[in-house]
């Protein structure tokens, strides 16, 4: 099968700040979007994070189980974190990590790829819907 390509995008207006999400999930023609606002006091990194959660989240409820999944995120530091190469200093990170690896046993391979923003616009036009609709 296919593998299934997953743009994510994060951030946080303030750092901390008012915080969304944003997810594109490419599955062959099929393509899906998804955004949510994750509340006033975030930070980046954490909604980075937490938009890899939502996705894998939507990809079990896609019933995407046992496909391949391919990352593309714009943070080099989840991408770094999440791929075993660079040690996750902070709690909540360590916490939102655990979660993002309790989800990938229902997958087959996952890839996490660090991709320049421009590569990543959808995503991030998600993040900003998903906070000027709240805000």
């Amino acid at each position: 099968m296919d593998k299934v390509t997953i743009y994510t995008d994060g951030g946080a207006r303030g750092n901390p700040g008012p915080a969304g999400a944003g997810v594109v999930i490419i599955d062959g023609e099929k393509k899906t979007e998804v955004k949510a606002y994750l509340g006033d006091r975030q930070t980046n990194n954490w909604a980075e994070y937490e938009a890899v959660i939502i996705a894998l989240g939507k990809c079990l409820e896609m019933l995407l189980l046992k496909r391949n999944l391919a990352f593309r995120l714009d943070s080099q530091l989840v991408v770094e974190q999440l791929s075993g190469n660079w040690k996750i200093k902070e709690p909540e990170l360590k916490k939102q990590a655990a979660k993002v690896h309790s989800l990938l046993k229902d997958f087959g391979t996952v890839t996490f790829t660090y991709v320049p923003r421009a590569q990543n616009k959808d995503a991030d036009r998600l993040v900003n819907e998903a906070l000027d609709e709240t805000l």
